[in-house]
């Protein structure tokens, strides 16, 4: 099972992507963002890459995942560390603090890191997700929240009857947003909240936003897609749901990608030497790490809202 549409196969090669972290570090220099020296460094990494193009392996087809296989191999681990979570709480949890103890409904709970603070706010939770190995831990951490496996487009939940929706970190998985803003509208009360986070894709110019998972020899992506903040903005206000807040925090000054040693890649990990392992793109980004700032720094990181059910 898999929110979008039916998805295919999807070919990444190493190279296709250090070349294309260096094409928008060069897009960037073009506008004014970085002088001479910079631009003429970063032709010369490429020439080198385009040399020995065979260090690189020759590619790999990624075959598709639906969404509950994939985070059955993450669920074990899915807890931490993950950079995301110390980022996004502090955002979040401000949003849902202002909505009274009442019916909050976690409607993309994982493992429960936000159902467990709902619960000790004193709320009455009903979570939900799709991945049962997701739930089997949430379960475990949170005895005082009531789970249930559903998609977060049908929930079990009479209409008008939460005060506090909360959907974090998961609407990547929705190819369109308007039915999960429209199944929120129709549970939450007049006057009732729905708190949103949402991750931006890695990739660049792409509305695709591939997450690769894999455990015990099955290597596969788990579909995904970025939106424009436009999109969460007509699919709330389609619904009766108006914004009170918007934020799209930024990454830090710099990227902060710290070079791989040594500062070139000889044998990656990966398709080189690996012929079942498609290409790591947090490693990918140490073997072009002035690019890779240059690419990413001051670009969103994450879009938080919070919307009120008129």
């Amino acid at each position: 099972m898999s929110y979008g549409t039916t998805p295919r196969p999807i070919y990444q090669h190493p190279l296709a992507y250090l070349l294309g972290l260096h094409g928008v570090a060069l897009m960037r220099a073009f506008a004014g963002e970085h002088d001479r020296e910079f631009v003429h460094d970063r032709i010369a990494e490429m020439r080198r890459l385009l040399d020995a193009p065979d260090h690189l392996g020759d590619g790999h087809e990624v075959p598709p995942l639906p969404v509950t296989r994939g985070y059955a191999h993450w669920a074990p681990r899915y807890d931490g560390p993950n950079g995301f979570w110390g980022f996004e709480e502090p955002l979040v949890r401000p949003l849902m603090a202002k909505v009274p103890p009442g019916v909050a409904v976690d409607a993309a709970c994982g493992t429960g890191r936000h159902t467990e603070w709902l619960v000790e706010r004193g709320h009455e939770v009903h979570a939900f997700d799709l991945s049962p190995d997701m739930l089997a831990i949430a379960r475990q951490k949170v005895p005082g929240a009531r789970f249930e496996q559903a998609d977060f487009r049908r929930l079990p939940m009479l209409d008008a009857s939460a005060d506090l929706v909360v959907n974090t970190l998961a609407l990547c998985h929705v190819e369109d947003l308007g039915p999960v803003f429209a199944e929120a509208a129709r549970i939450l009360r007049p006057g009732g909240h729905l708190v949103v986070s949402d991750t931006r894709s890695l990739y660049v110019g792409s509305p695709l936003y591939p997450l690769i998972e894999g455990a015990d020899g099955e290597i596969g992506y788990i579909p995904g897609w970025s939106h424009e903040t436009s999109d969460y903005l007509r699919a709330a206000l389609d619904h009766g749901l108006s914004p009170t807040y918007c934020h799209e925090p930024r990454s830090r000054s710099g990227g902060g990608v710290e070079p791989a040693e040594p500062a070139e890649p000889t044998e990656p990990r990966g398709p080189a030497d690996a012929s079942d392992r498609p290409p790591d793109v947090w490693e990918l980004m140490t073997w072009a790490a002035a690019s890779a700032n240059a690419a990413y720094a001051g670009r969103p990181v994450l879009v938080i809202w919070d919307f009120e059910r008129q």
